[in-house]
């Protein structure tokens, strides 16, 4: 080696031994899973699973009708906000932000008692306009809150998504002479799909965890059949099964999301 070739060569950075404080905190971690693992093995009770295994399917597909449901209604209408946060009319643009503003800064516990408790000292309007059915029914008051929640997130993920898309797959459009709303939902807007897919994928996973909140408001989802089982038998265990179930249908999303990347993604792979 020359000396200019060692006189360009960078050192290696010196390998750090790991800190006492470091180890012992994990070994910590480590013991204390292992005893809840070996105290739940002890502790297990089949008879839970017979006494209410079909209500926490039944509340399992309470949640995922709830999440889906309200998930789809949400993306319908954040389409309008999103474009209302790009818009260059101003009236649009406060009123997208407003919007955007109020549901990402309040909390979604609070935006459901809002809706489920404050609009109830709106009885008399919502029946004479025919709405009442659907705001006394503690379903759809979730449903209402998580989906214009979720449309609130949502229309910051797809801006974000349509922004991200080069300005010259617009002038490219242009230039073929083909119309603004055939290039915005023919090439600009499949684009900003695949951008959006992984924050969409997180945005639904925050959502079957935020969704439990309903079980405050009498909805008998997996957190609702859950509380029903622990008060009949205080046994911790009925929130162990519930932290299953949630983690397996998370894990099934993801794995999903990854499935559904690697397919879209395919001409992008090198």
């Amino acid at each position: 080696m020359s000396a200019e070739t060692s006189a360009l060569a960078v050192p290696a950075p010196p390998r750090q031994k790991p800190k006492l404080a470091g180890i012992v905190a994990i070994g910590i971690w480590i013991a204390v899973a292992a005893a809840f693992v070996v105290y739940f093995v002890n502790a297990f009770d089949v008879t839970l699973i017979q006494r209410f295994g079909m209500k926490y399917l039944s509340g399992l597909w309470v949640t995922i009708s709830l999440v889906a449901v309200s998930f789809v209604c949400g993306a319908i209408v954040s389409l309008p906000v999103a474009l209302g946060r790009m818009a260059a009319n101003p009236l649009a643009r406060g009123a997208a932000f407003a919007f955007v503003y109020f549901f990402r800064g309040t909390p979604l516990i609070a935006q459901i008692f809002l809706v489920y408790y404050g609009f109830g000292e709106f009885h008399g309007f919502f029946e004479t306009i025919g709405l009442w059915w659907f705001f006394r029914e503690a379903w759809y008051c979730g449903l209402f809150s998580l989906a214009l929640n979720t449309a609130a997130y949502q229309a910051e993920i797809l801006r974000g998504a349509i922004e991200s898309v080069p300005k010259g797959q617009w002038e490219g459009g242009r230039s073929l002479g083909l119309p603004r709303e055939v290039i915005f939902f023919k090439i600009v807007m499949p684009q900003a799909m695949i951008v959006a897919l992984r924050p969409y994928a997180n945005e639904i996973i925050l959502m079957i965890k935020a969704s439990a909140i309903v079980a405050i408001i009498t909805v008998y989802d997996l957190f609702g059949e859950t509380r029903q089982a622990y008060s009949r038998t205080y046994d911790f265990q009925t929130y162990v099964w519930a932290a299953l179930l949630y983690l397996a249908l998370v894990e099934a999303l993801r794995h999903a999301t990854n499935w559904a990347e690697r397919r879209l993604t395919v001409h992008l792979q090198r």
